[in-house]
């Protein structure tokens, strides 16, 4: 029977449960087990042989009936924690089959060196799971990995780290044509692939339960619920948000609650662009929709682009791109609409100076929503000849740093990423450069950032660039379904991750008992 037959549905996703303790692992199984049937048990985390046999004893008392469980206990020279040889390796895993492990995880280099390269003469669990693991690179899959005998084996595993998007595409390319094979791209920039994985052929996809067990994974819960990584298909639209970094954003958080909330067929995904051309080319392979461009991409994806919005063409930037049917790129920019729909309540912006700090796409946005709102515009920038040629294409004026110790504005717009998540005890200004009656930072997490804290201080109003962030995303959400998009779901999504992120950092850390 093939594996994809005894893995089904949830059952793809695999709970690691990764501890150093046997109390600590014994916790992490239950809560992997409220979310799949299928866990995966690292033996090789734990501190030593006393809490291998801990843990083991636990389940052999507490295998729920339909668990599955898969014993690992990997060997440091393949990228694991355990110190031992071979020899004690194979003891382990066969004390896990005796509490009723029915899958083991048997790394490339321990089978390389057995007799016969044969691990079935050995009392391990009855399936038996070939592992390979690059956490440098993804190898050539079709000549550098030589695998002994399809007989000695029930399936093969490849994890392999995506140092380009190209590399994690190649990695799902072999699990569509290989059988009974997993493939886990490794890395952030291979975490979108990941969560595809089950979609292209793989027979699981892993996620940790607490602690990370490998790099660029999401949690259990998040692949399960805010992924549905389980759940997506060919007929499933993929979007995803570009930029470097990209792993602070909530986009995906508050794109896919939304996709939930309507019931689309559609999943959103944080993709790690350092070349633009490396994630183009990946677009048909994804069956990429659409998708957000943030720092430092908005300017630059420009060039790509066979149909501009008028308005994004004269900023210069673009924060959203549709992928037309032929594969064509069509952007526009949001972050417009998102500037003025913050501030037009609190500014009677015909009447208002109001100064852009900051020369970026972002902005260049910001700039060009106010000067035709009818605002009196000054910027500031680090680099002066951009600065400039914001100013002059906006009507407005060019400042140096300097002024800003004296000028007075009625509001003062951050456009820079200083103070963003998680450097988020520094401020783009000082107290003394805030001569205003509105701050709007639009940076959104943290929601409370060091200069809306500083403004707040001096008695001045501030605007979050949650609003904005919002706003823009709204309407992204709308220019790629053709649906209005459900508000509420999106704020709420956003606003309490914020405030859970905001209440753990506050609270004191208390001694373990």
């Amino acid at each position: 029977m093939g594996i994809r037959r005894l893995w089904k549905g949830v059952g793809r996703i695999c709970g690691v449960a990764a501890a150093a303790t046997a109390v600590d692992m014994a916790s992490g199984i239950r809560l992997a087990l409220r979310e799949s049937p299928t866990v995966e048990l690292r033996l090789d985390w734990l501190a030593n042989d006393a809490e291998r046999s801990k843990l083991l004893r636990w389940v052999r008392q507490h295998h729920p009936p339909g668990a599955t469980f898969l014993a690992t206990c990997r060997r440091k020279g393949a990228g694991g924690r355990f110190a031992g040889d071979i020899e004690a390796q194979l003891y382990w895993l066969i004390r896990a089959r005796e509490v009723g492990c029915q899958w083991c995880d048997i790394e490339v280099e321990t089978l390389r060196k057995l007799p016969r390269q044969s691990a079935r003469e050995h009392a391990v669990p009855p399936r038996i799971m070939l592992s390979v693991h690059d956490f440098r690179q993804t190898p050539e899959l079709t000549q550098s990995i030589r695998l002994p005998s399809h007989s000695e084996v029930d399936a093969v595993k490849i994890a392999a780290h995506s140092r380009t998007i190209g590399d994690s595409v190649r990695l799902l390319r072999w699990a569509r044509r290989s059988k009974d094979c997993i493939a886990v791209p490794m890395g952030e920039i291979g975490l979108p692939a990941r969560i595809l994985a089950l979609r292209e052929g793989s027979a699981l996809a892993y996620a940790p339960v607490a602690d990370s067990t490998a790099p660029g994974q999401v949690s259990l819960r998040e692949l399960k619920h805010l992924y549905r990584a389980h759940q997506l298909n060919r007929r499933t639209q993929v979007f995803g948000v570009i930029g470097n970094p990209v792993g602070h954003s909530l986009s995906p958080l508050m794109h896919n609650s939304a996709f939930i909330a309507k019931k689309v067929n559609a999943v959103y995904l944080p993709f790690l662009v350092k070349d633009l051309r490396d994630f183009l080319a990946a677009v048909p392979e994804f069956g990429i929709r659409g998708f957000s461009v943030t720092i430092p991409h908005k300017q630059k994806i420009l060039k790509y682009l066979k149909q501009c919005d008028p308005l994004a063409a004269d900023i210069g930037a673009a924060n959203t791109v549709v992928v037309r049917r032929d594969g064509s790129l069509a952007g526009s920019n949001t972050d417009y609409v998102g500037v003025l729909r913050s501030l037009k309540q609190r500014l009677d912006l015909a009447k208002s100076r109001v100064l852009v700090f900051g020369a970026g796409g972002s902005g260049r946005a910001a700039a060009f929503a106010l000067a035709r709102a009818g605002a009196s515009v000054a910027v500031c920038a680090r680099r002066e000849r951009v600065a400039h040629e914001l100013a002059r294409a906006v009507g407005g004026e060019i400042l140096p740093r300097r002024a800003l110790r004296t000028e007075v504005f009625d509001a003062v717009l951050n456009t820079t990423p200083v103070g963003m998540y998680p450097h988020t005890e520094v401020s783009p200004l000082s107290l003394g450069e805030l001569h205003c009656r509105i701050v709007m930072d639009l940076i959104y997490r943290p929601e409370r950032t060091q200069l809306l804290k500083l403004a707040t201080s001096k008695g001045i109003a501030t605007v979050s660039g949650i609003e904005m962030f919002l706003a823009q995303g709204i309407v992204q959400w709308e220019l790629w379904t053709k649906r209005r998009a459900p508000e509420a779901v999106m704020r709420h999504a956003v606003l309490a991750a914020l405030r859970t992120e905001a209440s753990l950092k506050s609270t004191p850390l208390r001694r373990a008992r």
